[in-house]
């Protein structure tokens, strides 16, 4: 599906799933735009190619943001066309330790980039607090030079609703730590996706995902990180498959919206169709 983001009226509450793992949020009128892939998510044309249909979203249908939100600098989460392409339209880039290094680089003003360590915090217009959290995986841009960067999760604390942001993650004790820190939490995205036995210290696997809701215990999930791109062994679908699943078992309120569907993150009656079996 695709919504006109730029006709969405501030006064709602809402999230767009982009794809993979871009996001756009609207909280107490305040926009954020999380990991935006928009045009490559590898630095070579012929790798991590979209799937058709997944590919809907550009950075012309990007309106002005008041947040860009950057977990970590791997190719399929910060898309060098896609940030140049908005610049011009972003208040203010918040990113773990090192990730600004590439927006001053890419031209981008430096009173305009917010570098936080883990556990540290920032409060944004309207009351909103944004936490930088831990999680557990690796960064960089380059076969060489691994980890000069930080990787992070956030936590947005509202007037209205708390929304946790995992980021690429393996499952550790930070999601029970975040889960003591942030007794409540309205809406939890999690990446889930992309996993494999080789990654499974990076990439939540099934049971890790489980683990991590039980240990967050928010009202309502999301999983990211599937459905565009083909970058583990496992079949497309199958991420969507098992949070539908698990959503019945555990009595889970995991929502399973379309690329490009209105998310309103107040309403947990919302209900969203199996549209991975069509």
């Amino acid at each position: 599906m695709k919504v006109n983001l730029k006709e969405i009226s501030r006064e709602e509450n809402v999230m767009v799933w982009l794809g993979h793992s871009s996001l756009f949020i609207q909280i107490d009128r305040e926009r954020f735009l999380i990991d935006p892939v928009l045009v490559a998510g590898s630095p070579v044309s012929f790798f991590n190619k979209p799937f058709k249909g997944a590919e809907a979203y550009s950075p012309e249908d990007i309106p002005d943001i008041d947040y860009l939100l950057i977990t970590h600098d791997h190719w399929d989460h910060l898309d060098y066309e896609a940030v140049i392409s908005i610049k011009n339209r972003v208040g203010k880039v918040i990113c773990g330790l090192g990730v600004g290094e590439h927006f001053r680089h890419w031209g981008y003003n430096k009173k305009d980039i917010m570098e936080l360590d883990w556990n540290e915090s920032a409060m944004l217009k309207n009351d909103i607090a944004l936490h930088i959290l831990p999680a557990q995986h690796f960064s960089g841009r380059k076969f060489i030079g691994r980890d000069k960067t930080l990787w992070v999760s956030f936590m947005i604390v509202a007037p209205s609703l708390n929304i946790f942001i995992s980021g690429d993650t393996g499952y550790s004790k930070h999601f029970f730590e975040i889960g003591q820190r942030f007794p409540t939490i309205d809406f939890a995205i999690f990446e889930f996706g992309q996993y494999g036995y080789d990654w499974r210290d990076i990439h939540l696997m099934p049971n890790d995902l489980v683990q991590a809701i039980k240990e967050l215990n928010p009202k309502r999930s999301f999983a990211a990180h599937n459905s565009k791109y083909a970058l583990a062994k496992h079949p497309w679908k199958a991420p969507l498959e098992f949070v539908s699943k698990l959503s019945e078992e555990h009595k889970f309120n995991i929502i399973t919206p379309m690329m490009g569907e209105l998310v309103y993150l107040e309403d947990c009656s919302q209900k969203f169709t199996k549209w991975w079996e069509e």
